[in-house]
């Protein structure tokens, strides 16, 4: 090979370096590796773009019950981590998915496009969420999952994540096979955002706040509020929640949990005295409010034929289910 022919093959493998983008990284290495030492599986959901129009690769972290098999049919869940859309990690639900894991659900803790990793808006989130619960659906045989046992879970913004893969029928990827519903089979939410819009009777919203939520969303905030699309089918939900929370009124969720019951729907909210926001993360105090909304939602997901009764754990102490 001449000199000439050598320095032309370079610089043109250094173009296609150039021009060909490289997928961004959705979590840093180090929360990766937490969620593998932790014991999940990394399982790519979605490939898709940042806001400045680079490839980003989603990552669902997936952790497996004790002896599980692809032929086997087991419940799953999906858990979106909280941090207003803004920030957040999916290391933030692992104790979650290690101990329904331990009950025998296929539980997984799915990353999502944010505004510190990728600059985007909420808008994005909820497409991100309705495609992780529709990844899981299309791919339930290889997972080992059965496809109506699929819950969705999540707190604060993404519980709002969680709620809007059960509410909103827009949003939905072009390029996925829109045949596969992600539509979830049940809720589990914690200090959810579900009123992102004024409601009737009730406080209004400060104008200064509504104008920062409206450029949070990036759309009209009432296209993703999910009070606002409640319909009749809505499925099992169970809602933690901290009656002294300030940064989601409790208020919004009894609004949300009363839809629900109206239309004939199950929604258990399950109010936590003197608990502010946030109050039911692991490492959060003496891990009680953990072990108390760990407990009940066992009792929820057992209650709709998605845990198995042995095992059972015992009754939380302390919340009271409205």
């Amino acid at each position: 090979m001449t000199g000439t022919l050598c320095r032309h093959l370079i610089a043109t493998a250094l173009c296609l370096f150039v021009l060909i983008p490289s997928p961004v990284a959705g979590q840093d290495p180090q929360t990766e590796a937490t969620l593998v030492r932790a014991g999940a599986e990394v399982q790519v959901y979605k490939q898709t773009t940042d806001a400045d129009g680079k490839p980003v690769d989603l990552k669902m972290y997936v952790f497996a019950p004790p002896g599980h098999q692809p032929s086997d049919r087991r419940s799953a869940i999906v858990f979106f981590f909280g941090g207003g859309w803004k920030n957040g990690r999916p290391t933030q639900f692992v104790e979650h998915c290690k101990h329904l894991a331990s009950r025998g659900m296929v539980a997984a803790t799915a990353d999502y496009r944010v505004l510190s990793r990728q600059g985007t808006k909420a808008v994005s989130c909820v497409a991100d969420g309705k495609s992780a619960v529709r990844w899981i659906r299309q791919h339930a045989d290889q997972l080992g999952v059965d496809p109506q046992r699929i819950v969705a879970g999540g707190g604060s913004a993404g519980g709002h994540v969680a709620a809007c893969t059960a509410v909103i029928d827009s949003l939905d990827e072009p390029d996925e096979d829109l045949s596969i519903s992600s539509h979830p089979d049940a809720l589990a939410l914690f200090n959810p955002a579900v009123v992102l819009a004024p409601v009737e009777n009730r406080p209004p919203f400060d104008p200064e706040k509504m104008a920062g939520l409206t450029d949070r969303m990036g759309v009209d905030p009432q296209r993703l509020s999910p009070f606002h699309h409640v319909d009749k089918r809505v499925p099992p939900t169970i809602i933690f929640h901290g009656r002294a929370d300030r940064t989601v009124p409790f208020w919004t969720v009894e609004a949300f949990s009363d839809s629900v019951r109206r239309l004939g729907g199950r929604c258990d909210l399950v109010g936590f005295d003197g608990e502010a926001h946030g109050f039911f993360n692991y490492g959060r105090g003496d891990n009680k409010s953990f072990e108390r909304t760990i407990e009940a939602l066992d009792k929820f997901l057992m209650s709709i034929g998605f845990l198995d009764s042995h095992d059972s754990q015992r009754d939380g102490q302390g919340a009271a289910t409205e």
